[in-house]
């Protein structure tokens, strides 16, 4: 088996043959038809900017707070059907992009910020109990697997150290015998599983429920309803769409990765492309060859890491190790697709599933990611406090956005909280150079983890200086 993830008798090529090029998670004749474009002129309390996770769920817990509150919310599209229906799925409750991020960014507030992960992880599981959100939610969490033995040595080692940090609860230890016994893979050296952590759901599944629940607050929705420009308008804000416009007392912003109606807002983030393959539906021996009995979220430990999943009907997500910046940081739908990286997924999933020989792929799509140099999400208001946002999830949004619509809402409400006195509310990552700086720097450090994961994770001076700056970038 060659490093590249070929392998003799293995036609990873024609596994490819019979995939479709959209997400396999909006690809439902179930989908809900989108609610009518706005064509007046409407007012409200709160204007809500963005149908995906953030926007809904800011939405729905500003009508949990007030129900007499008039809510109003805009989608350019239709919901979920950017970042929020092509994801994996990964419902974590960390809210710094992994506690080795939180560690190294904010470890004054770490274990604060643990809780308030926790606490935020145990409200969308009850809100998807209490809303009847039909989305395949199974808190079965994830385990972080090592493919080469520095990485298995890297895992035992976090582990001690999060055991003295008192960080350690629910999180354990699997040596190659023990990974094996979860999911069988010969590539499987080592372990860490998160119990409770972590939950796998259907994506879009998730956003469709949050309309309907908004919808039945009282939530006005108006969706294939771009919002064109924001501007002061009194004592409150006004927002232009193609055929109406909307008058609100506030406005918060959930569009993440598309351009920020604050304009000043747009240099924190840069669009990073992903990509996933979803299989055929596995057969009963399939699935048993695999083992996967306890249904939890995997990834390996490399810097170009895979993350991968099975969906309710026991198909395989397979995703991740390219992540592509398009210059000048456009979001363009023809990135969506990207068959080159189809390719080296489907050689690498035969390799850590020798034993899935003659599965196909069903599906094959990508999609945009709003990246900022610190990983996690940021926060900020404008226009005297009249407009809030947050953005720069990368990838983990899937649990914290629900967390960035509280925080939203108390900086709406000029609340100080637990949540807005946090440094990570408080302070804002560092921007991305203008071009061609950022797509030289970004192409940079990409080479640099690429390199690292071939010289046992081995850092050159480029990323060691990027981790002194806080600014880089995260696959």
């Amino acid at each position: 088996m060659s490093r590249d993830g070929s392998r003799a008798g293995t036609d990873w090529a024609r596994s490819l043959s019979d995939a479709r090029p959209v997400p396999y998670w909006l690809d439902d004749p179930a989908r809900p038809r989108p609610e009518p474009a706005l064509t007046t002129a409407e007012t409200c309390d709160l204007l809500v900017v963005g149908g995906g996770y953030s926007g809904l769920w800011t939405a729905l817990l500003a009508k949990e707070r007030d129900p007499a509150r008039e809510v109003v919310l805009v989608e350019g599209r239709e919901t979920g059907w950017a970042a929020s229906g092509r994801n994996g799925g990964f419902c974590a409750a960390s809210l710094t992009h992994g506690l080795s991020n939180g560690l190294d960014r904010w470890p004054d507030e770490i274990h604060r910020l643990e809780e308030l992960g926790a606490r935020n992880l145990d409200a969308i599981e009850a809100a998807v109990a209490r809303h009847s959100l039909d989305c395949d939610f199974e808190r079965t969490g994830e385990i972080d697997v090592a493919t080469e033995p520095y990485q298995a040595a890297e895992l035992r080692t976090w582990h001690g150290e999060l055991r003295r940090r008192g960080l350690a609860g629910g999180v354990e230890y699997l040596d190659a015998d023990a990974v094996r016994e979860q999911v069988d893979s010969p590539t499987f050296l080592a372990g860490l599983y998160d119990r409770r952590g972590v939950a796998m759901l259907h994506p879009a599944k998730l956003a469709w429920g949050l309309k309907r629940a908004c919808l039945g607050l009282g939530v006005r929705v108006y969706e294939n309803t771009p919002a064109l420009e924001l501007r002061a308008h009194g004592a409150g804000m006004a927002v232009r769409t193609p055929y109406g416009s909307v008058r609100a007392r506030r406005v918060a912003l959930g569009t993440n990765v598309f351009p920020n109606l604050v304009r000043r807002v747009r240099s924190y983030t840069v669009p990073v492309y992903d990509y996933a393959l979803m299989t055929e539906p596995l057969t009963a021996g399939q699935l048993a060859s695999v083992g996967w009995r306890g249904r939890q979220g995997l990834g390996d430990s490399a810097n170009r890491f895979h993350y991968f999943r099975l969906s309710a009907d026991n198909r395989i997500l397979w995703g991740g190790y390219d992540a592509v910046y398009p210059y000048g940081g456009r979001v363009r739908a023809e990135y969506d697709d990207r068959p080159r990286t189809y390719a080296k997924l489907a050689r690498h999933f035969f390799t850590c599933f020798p034993q899935l020989e003659g599965v196909r792929f069903s599906h094959a799509w990508g999609g945009a990611i709003d990246t900022c140099s610190r990983f996690s999400a940021f926060f900020g208001t404008a226009h005297r406090g009249r407009v809030a946002y947050a953005a720069g999830y990368t990838g983990l949004g899937v649990g914290a956005t629900r967390f960035g619509a509280d925080v939203m809402l108390d900086l709406l409400a000029g609340e100080r909280t637990e949540r807005t006195s946090l440094e990570m509310v408080r302070r804002k990552p560092l921007p991305f150079p203008p071009e061609p700086f950022a797509w030289a720097g970004i192409a940079l450090t990409k080479w640099s983890l690429a390199r690292a994961d071939e010289h046992a994770g081995r850092r050159n001076l480029w990323l060691r200086a990027m981790d002194r700056a806080g600014l880089g970038f995260d696959s």
